[in-house]
């Protein structure tokens, strides 16, 4: 398996008791979506290694306390630490509609419905409160754009464009 058939789930971020548990940062934008999980690949010096899940519990803000299969001391919950988890593209549904996965749409053409064109998505930010979809503009200035409910009008994955209305007056303010 390797990173172009797979979207980064998140990362190991720490150690989670003493008996081989760690706490994995879930960086999607529904964490109860992966609580079934039942495997996952952690890049381990740029091979995509997988590992078997024995026991996945979610905590708070995007948090899951997890034991795999194999890893049974904090040693080796230690070599794990501040690693990424990747799962395969494939395992998601396919999604229609104005609905994304955020890394899907990265390196879309971003098409405002009043200004046109106004550049291509580098990201978005999952920001729980004000989550933003972050194009980099004509200029390569950065632009930001909250994804509100009625933000996305159309998701074109055939032509990798995305229809958006801005609020009133925003993109004035980074292209003039």
């Amino acid at each position: 398996m390797n990173k172009a058939d797979c979207f980064h789930l998140g990362y190991i971020a720490k150690l989670h008791g003493y008996k081989g548990e760690v706490s994995l940062f879930l960086d999607v934008t529904n964490p109860e979506d992966y609580a079934s999980l039942d495997a996952f690949f952690i890049d381990i010096n740029d091979q995509l290694t997988p590992f078997f899940v024995e026991h996945f519990k979610l905590k708070n803000k995007g948090f899951a306390a997890v034991k795999l299969e194999g890893i049974d001391s904090e040693s080796d919950a230690r070599k794990l630490l501040r690693k990424s988890v990747y799962l395969p593209e494939q395992v998601l549904p396919e999604l229609e509609g104005t609905n994304f996965y955020d890394h899907e749409v990265i390196g879309f053409k971003i098409i405002d419905l009043r200004k046109g064109e106004i550049g291509t998505l580098a990201q978005v930010i999952d920001f729980k409160s004000n989550p933003l979809l972050q194009i980099d503009g004509p200029n390569k200035e950065e632009i930001l754009i909250p994804l509100l409910k009625d933000t996305v009008q159309e998701v074109d994955r055939d032509n990798r464009t995305m229809k958006i209305t801005s609020p009133e007056g925003l993109i004035e303010l980074y292209l003039g």
